[in-house]
């Protein structure tokens, strides 16, 4: 079945990078069906707004018969509006299959009833994709795994782990060349919700690399949203380098007070690894005034950082093309993404 990938977001370099990935991988990767293998096809897409603000979409190619593949990343009303539009867009004008790419999934902190009368947001977001017409979802390091289940289309959930444990070996990897094997290297989590993913990231390196590396957790009390009252450091990181794994990093608020927290329990240095760098409001003010080392995220999101910003020297941003690729290869070979990823991520 002929393949045709759109960037309903704008980011044609991503895409193309993707298919780029897409194209060399295919032939590089072990798979039960290399017979099945298609190129993947670049499509364009038309986006209008108009003076009412109504928006419209449409594309410029047939994709009668073919799989398509959105790829988006709606983080605002309007991107959520472009991406259900194009859905529908390509129903109607025959797709045999629509899989939406999110790399970032929105409104996935809204994955329970915070509230006694208030909406589970993320289930929101599903019902209105599978009700537009979304055969397959493939996304990327969701908020809370129960999200998927929010579902009845199969979902592709691509793994942090996957993506930042070759990153979290060289930082290890190095210090243990340029500051000697007692200057450890430990994961921590940002609060005890995230422990999960530490977990899964110190298996990983385990596997992977044959790394033993240990991990602490940061118990946070919350008072209001955005804002941590205290925090406390659960384990030892007195002359360590610690690195927080975390699912994003928004207002850099939370963050900023566990990083302090693991300063004044003797770190002698933090990095953060976030799956998702959103960085609103005063996120850019409070990492130029933080201790943070090195913030490390992927491009799941537009970067929102100016390059003359003196923060920017401090981030690093890895691309997801790899894994996105590895996925529409899965899906077009009929093959085990989980397999895939474990061989070559």
């Amino acid at each position: 079945m002929d393949s045709i990938l759109f960037s309903i977001d704008n980011r044609i370099d991503f895409a193309e990078s993707i298919i780029i990935k897409y194209n060399y991988y295919q032939q590089q990767t072990r798979v039960p069906n290399p017979s099945s293998y298609k190129d993947i096809q670049l499509g364009s897409v038309n986006k209008a707004k108009f003076s009412d603000g109504e928006l419209c979409v449409d594309f410029n190619e047939t994709v009668r018969g073919k799989r398509v593949y959105l790829l988006s990343s709606p983080n605002t009303s309007d991107e959520i509006i472009k991406l259900t539009l194009a859905i529908d867009a390509a129903k109607r004008a025959a797709a045999s299959e629509v899989i939406v790419i999110l790399p970032y999934f929105p409104y996935s902190r809204q994955d329970k009833k915070d509230q006694d009368r208030g909406p589970i947001g993320a289930k929101v977001m599903a019902k209105i994709l599978e009700t537009c017409g979304a055969t397959a979802i493939i996304t990327y390091e969701l908020h809370a795994d129960q999200i998927q289940g929010f579902f009845e289309i199969p979902v592709t959930h691509i793994e942090g782990k996957t993506v930042f444990a070759a990153d979290i070996a060289k930082i290890a990897n190095e210090s243990t060349v340029l500051c000697g094997p007692d200057e450890e290297i430990v994961l921590s989590s940002c609060d005890a919700g995230g422990v999960k993913r530490v977990k899964r990231m110190v298996t990983k390196l385990k596997e992977k690399y044959a790394m033993e590396i240990n991990y602490v957790v940061i118990d946070k009390i919350r008072t209001k949203a955005n804002f941590v009252e205290s925090v406390t450091i659960i384990g030892d990181v007195k002359n360590k380098h610690v690195i927080i794994v975390d699912d994003m990093i928004d207002t850099f608020g939370s963050a900023d007070r566990a990083i302090d927290g693991l300063i004044e329990a003797g770190a002698k240095s933090v990095r953060m690894i976030a799956s998702h760098g959103i960085l609103s409001g005063p996120a850019l003010d409070r990492l130029s005034k933080s201790k943070l080392s090195q913030l490390i995220i992927s491009n799941s999101l537009e970067l929102n950082v100016p390059e003359n910003h003196p923060i920017r020297s401090k981030i690093k941003v890895i691309s997801l093309a790899k894994q996105i690729a590895y996925a529409i290869i899965s899906i077009n070979s009929s093959s085990s993404l989980e397999k895939i990823l474990s061989n070559n991520c």
